[in-house]
C-alpha cells in the first residue's frame, strides 16, 4: 500500500510539473510573437472637446517591412487606413456607438522624379478622386513616413453627436490596407506577418475634458 501511494504522489508531482510548464510556455510565447511580429505601434494619443466636436492627435512609430518598402520602391502604392470609433458610455444601458470616422493614405514613389508621393482623403482613394485629396511630395522615404506617422487637428466625432457630460472612449486603429493592393500582391500578402503593419490604441474623455 506505501509503494502504491509513493507512485501516486510520483505521478501527481510529475503530472503538475508538466502542467506549469506549459502554463508558462503559453503566456511567454505570445508576447514574444507579438514582440517580432509588430511593424507599428501608436506611441501617443491625445483626445480633446472643441466646440466643433471631438478632436483627435496620434503619433506612430513605423517600420515598414522589407516586402512592403521593395513593393514601393517598384512603384506600388501603398494604401494605409486610420479609423476612429467613439463610443459613448452609458451607465443604465450598454455603450453606444455614436461616431466613426476615416483617413485613407496613399504612399507611391515616383521613380521619374524620385520624389515621394502621399495622399490623405476621409474617403477611399481612387485614380479618380485624386484630385480631391490633399498631395504632398517629399524628396525622401524616411520624410514621407514622418508626415504619414503624425496625425493632427482630426475631427472624429461633430459635436452634435456627443454629450459633453458623458464619458467617451475612443478605438483608434491603424493599419496597411491589403485590398487596396494589386491583385497579385493581395494573394501573396494575406496572412504574411511581412505585410503585417498594424497598430492600435483605446483612451476615454470625460466631461472634465470638455472644460
Amino acid at each position: 500500500m506505501t509503494a502504491f501511494f509513493t507512485r501516486f504522489l510520483k505521478n501527481v508531482r510529475l503530472k503538475l510539473a508538466t502542467v506549469l510548464t506549459c502554463l508558462l510556455l503559453l503566456a511567454v510565447c505570445p508576447a514574444v510573437t507579438l514582440a517580432q511580429s509588430a511593424a507599428a505601434e501608436v506611441t501617443s494619443l491625445k483626445l480633446e472637446y472643441t466646440p466643433e466636436g471631438i478632436v483627435l492627435a496620434a503619433n506612430l512609430k513605423i517600420e515598414l517591412p522589407g516586402a512592403v518598402e521593395d513593393a514601393l520602391l517598384k512603384g506600388v502604392p501603398m494604401f494605409f487606413l486610420a479609423e476612429a470609433e467613439v463610443v459613448r458610455h452609458r451607465w443604465y444601458w450598454s455603450d453606444k456607438k455614436i461616431a466613426v470616422a476615416q483617413r485613407h493614405m496613399r504612399l507611391a514613389y515616383q521613380p521619374l522624379t524620385r520624389r515621394w508621393r502621399l495622399n490623405v482623403a476621409s474617403g477611399v482613394i481612387t485614380p479618380n478622386s485624386l484630385g480631391l485629396a490633399l498631395n504632398l511630395s517629399f524628396d525622401s522615404l524616411p520624410e514621407a513616413m514622418a508626415a504619414l506617422q503624425r496625425i493632427s487637428a482630426w475631427k472624429i466625432a461633430e459635436a452634435a453627436q456627443i454629450d459633453p457630460e458623458a464619458i467617451h472612449k475612443v478605438d483608434f486603429r491603424f493599419s496597411l490596407d491589403l485590398t487596396q493592393l494589386p491583385r497579385p500582391f493581395q494573394i501573396g500578402a494575406f496572412g504574411q506577418s511581412d505585410w503585417n503593419v498594424s497598430a492600435s490604441a483605446s483612451q476615454q474623455i470625460g466631461p472634465e475634458g470638455a472644460k
